[in-house]
């Protein structure tokens, strides 16, 4: 059995990426998963950092009880949409806050090296695009996928980081999205 935790990175409650937490929670937790999802859009927190890391910022309270539920997972899935090659500000707000030097990390005195505080955890990216994924992948390079999986998730230990990627949604048939529904509540049961 697994502690799983979805962050749902999309802005808007109705959305196919909403559709794919409740579908992808409802696969975990049918096969005896805990499973938490976490909601960006239902959170109250600033998304600018206003003073970088050079300051501490207070934590608002919906940050610290993310952070106790990042803590408590030991497998995290992040579903977002693909929004001009990177994720919605909402969720880079979220990594910025949530995602503290203390927290996530800690960087070693007197060198350019870090501790990775998140290891032992386990990963899956879950993104939509408008883009066809070959297409996303082989010629921009999937952006948003190197940020979260490398610059975010890896450099606070959590490893391995497997990705889905489903598009293009745009114009997508019902039969499209069944067929990526039942997948994701397959992957779900599977608690990958």
């Amino acid at each position: 059995m697994k502690k799983i935790l979805i962050i749902n990175g999309h802005p808007k409650k109705d959305s196919f990426c909403n559709t794919l937490c409740d579908v992808y929670k409802g696969g975990a937790k049918a096969s005896g998963n805990e499973v938490v999802l976490l909601n960006l859009y239902e959170l109250e927190f600033n998304l600018n950092l206003e003073f970088g890391y050079s300051k501490q910022n207070a934590v608002a309270a919906d940050i610290l009880l993310a952070q106790e539920k990042i803590k408590w997972a030991n497998h995290i899935v992040i579903v977002h949409p693909v929004w001009w090659g990177s994720v919605p500000a909402l969720l880079k707000g979220f990594f910025d806050n949530a995602l503290l030097p203390g927290f996530a990390f800690k960087y070693k005195e007197g060198s350019v090296f870090w501790d990775k505080l998140l290891t032992g955890k386990t990963a899956r990216i879950i993104y939509t695009t408008d883009t066809p994924v070959w297409f996303y992948k082989y010629v921009y390079h999937a952006p948003s996928v190197n940020m979260v999986k490398k610059r975010v998730l890896g450099f606070c230990g959590i490893a391995p980081i497997k990705v889905t990627g489903i598009g293009p949604i745009r114009k997508s048939k019902i039969e499209f999205r069944q067929k990526w529904i039942e997948k994701v509540e397959l992957l779900g049961k599977k608690g990958a």
